[in-house]
């Protein structure tokens, strides 16, 4: 069955480069975003790993945690490592989760739940579905999903952008509009009522309709 967003993410216990995992736990009182690969020592997964490496620092002031996730075993995941510092500058500095017997990609629906056969056995083509991203918030709901095809390699500034929005939803109640950036105006969400927004949003809002009430971005 499908995940939607606001469904509680799937619970799993995972051997990962840092040790095993239960992912709600490891989650903790943040969030967390899990991006899944459909293989070992592919190149634009590679590109994407690295990226996400540089990008880290970011997702820790936003008190949230990244975790990887490729259809191989974890001593192949350590080995893939080394390629990805070496090409593309940043040591993965994050766990990587061991998924070589399929179980969390069927869990979050990324492969056909009746797909066989051990990692080993198995192409990135195979795996060609598993290219995810899953943005799970602190009360273990799904956020956001992402699938890209295998040939695009997925805009993690884009990622962070949406973890940002997210983010300001749940402290504010105001929503983003299109191609917004960190600074700009927001909407405030149409269930806050006008009353309640005049108490909320005491310097008022700009309305060029009744139900877009734009305001500066809280902080």
């Amino acid at each position: 069955m499908a995940l939607r967003i606001g469904d509680e993410a799937p619970e799993f216990t995972a051997q990962t480069t840092q040790g095993t995992i239960n992912f709600h736990q490891w989650i903790g009182d943040g969030y967390a975003i899990l991006f899944s690969h459909p293989k070992d020592f592919t190149p634009v997964c590679t590109t994407e790993l690295g990226y996400m490496a540089g990008l880290k620092p970011e997702f820790d002031k936003r008190n949230c945690k990244i975790i990887g996730l490729s259809i191989d075993s974890v001593e192949d995941h350590t080995r893939w490592s080394r390629d990805i510092e070496e090409s593309q500058g940043h040591a993965v500095n994050y766990p990587m989760i061991g998924d070589s017997d399929l179980k969390v990609a069927k869990l979050y629906d990324m492969i056909h739940p009746n797909a066989t056969g051990e990692a080993k056995g198995r192409t990135a083509q195979d795996n060609a579905t598993i290219r995810s991203v899953f943005i799970v918030g602190p009360d273990k709901k799904i956020k956001a999903t992402l699938t890209y095809p295998m040939s695009t390699g997925r805009n993690f500034d884009e990622v962070l952008r949406l973890l940002d929005s997210i983010q300001l939803t749940a402290k504010h109640k105001v929503a983003t509009p299109v191609n917004w950036k960190q600074g700009q105006d927001v909407i405030i969400v149409p269930a806050v009522s006008d009353e309640e927004a005049r108490q909320k949003f005491p310097g008022g809002w700009k309305a060029p309709k009744p139900y877009i009430r734009t305001v500066p971005q809280p902080r």
